[in-house]
């Protein structure tokens, strides 16, 4: 592995999923040539071979990871495994359930740098119920017992997230969530006070952004709105000024520079979903398990949702946390309204995207393995539950821009000796 700084910075990851964000904060993973920029980050760029470039490690190491997926935890521990991490950093529970153990005296979170976490977004997409805070589910996925929602429901689950920094203290903390949050009555406003109201000193809060994922080399319309946070005790006065500006510096600001678009300011090209698959097998081509499975739903009509076929050409569709007729078409028949006919001659059939596919629009190294058989340890991943754990994920090379930006301005930030 590439070790180009110290891993001194560690890393508490909540809702963790499969590990997108822990991925893109530790770095040194493979990502796609076209979906870095060396003109804006050249350090980026220097260990290139043929289409792929390992982006470069961070002083951030993960030391907990939490999710109550268990096909999360098995991805997780498989990839992070050979990392050294051990099976017991990542805790297979409620956030809920681990606050209330560890107010009984057991000591369940260590100390950390940095708290990050993507709460459950189910109750704040513009694709689900919007429920909000009152969400019809429980904190174990479950639907709610009764008729009044509680601060255990899915939606309230930052509330404890919230819990967690306030016992761990950390120097930041980071919580991502759908960009529908952000146009939900007050939710943006109430998350952020929330925050703020951490501890005695409290945490500087700076303005939550929504980031376009195209923009930082990711080949699909994602976007997602990120809180970002700075313990104001551990910061120095000229951060503190600087950061709690309406306009920030370019000096301070903690959010990353965009590297692609579609004209000027340096910035390259969008990447696109042709880009982004080139190289994979068709299904009854490859070893990759992962490639090998996708969806057999189907098409059920261009009036529903997934039904459509990828534009190979532009950006990928945002992936979902689905696992059957939700998923894009690869490729549809002609007789559906295919467009790609030279392949369809070829013999290529009708089929839905497979999972690695899915990935690769998420920026996931093609060594993260999504689709497995039990191992020794009974770990296994089904195919449903790939799609699954790689639609929830935050895509690693979107994390991987926050990160570096984040180690970046750390120097600046805090004061001396507390970094």
């Amino acid at each position: 592995m590439n070790k180009n700084h110290n891993k001194d910075l560690r890393l508490l990851s909540l809702f963790s999923g499969c590990g997108g964000m822990d991925l893109g904060f530790e770095g040194d993973f493979n990502v796609l040539a076209q979906s870095l920029n060396e003109g804006i980050h050249p350090d980026w760029c220097e260990l290139k071979n043929g289409r792929w470039v390992m982006v470069p490690s961070t002083r951030f190491k993960t030391v907990l990871a939490n999710d109550i997926m268990p096909a999360a935890r098995a991805a997780w521990v498989s990839y992070f495994g050979s990392r050294g991490n051990r099976d017991s950093d990542f805790l297979l529970e409620s956030i809920v359930d681990l606050v209330k153990r560890h107010k009984k005296g057991e000591k369940i979170f260590p100390p950390a740098d940095i708290v990050t976490g993507g709460f459950p977004c189910q109750d704040f997409s513009v694709a689900g119920k919007r429920n909000g805070f009152n969400s019809h589910k429980d904190h174990h996925g479950g639907l709610r017992i009764g008729d009044v929602p509680t601060d255990e429901n899915r939606g309230k689950l930052y509330m404890w997230m919230r819990e967690v920094i306030d016992i761990v203290r950390p120097k930041v903390f980071i919580a991502e969530n759908v960009k529908g949050l952000v146009s939900l009555a007050d939710a943006k406003k109430i998350i952020e006070n929330d925050f703020r109201s951490i501890g005695d000193d409290g945490y500087l809060v700076v303005d939550a952004q929504v980031l376009f994922a195209p923009d930082y080399g990711v080949p699909q319309t994602r976007e997602r709105v990120f809180f970002l946070g700075f313990k104001k005790s551990e910061m120095t006065k000229k951060a503190i000024k600087e950061l709690s500006k309406y306009e920030l510096s370019a000096e301070y600001a903690p959010y990353p520079v965009k590297t692609h678009g579609t004209n000027g300011s340096g910035r390259k090209f969008y990447v696109t979903v042709k880009q982004a698959l080139a190289g994979l097998l068709e299904p009854d081509k490859t070893n990759d398990p992962a490639q090998k499975w996708y969806s057999k739903a189907q098409w059920y009509g261009d009036h529903c949702q997934g039904q459509t076929e990828v534009d190979l050409n532009g950006l990928g569709p945002t992936i979902r946390a689905e696992h059957h007729g939700n998923i894009e078409f690869r490729r549809l028949s002609c007789a559906h309204g295919g467009r790609y006919k030279s392949e369809l001659e070829k013999g290529l059939m009708e089929r839905r995207l497979t999972v690695r596919e899915c990935a690769r629009i998420q920026t996931f190294p093609d060594d993260f393995e999504f689709v497995k058989k039990a191992n020794g340890n009974g770990y296994s991943i089904s195919s449903s539950d790939g799609y699954r754990i790689v639609g929830n994920a935050v895509p690693p090379l979107l994390a991987f821009h926050v990160a570096w930006r984040l180690q970046e301005i750390w120097p600046k930030i805090f004061k001396k000796g507390k970094s």
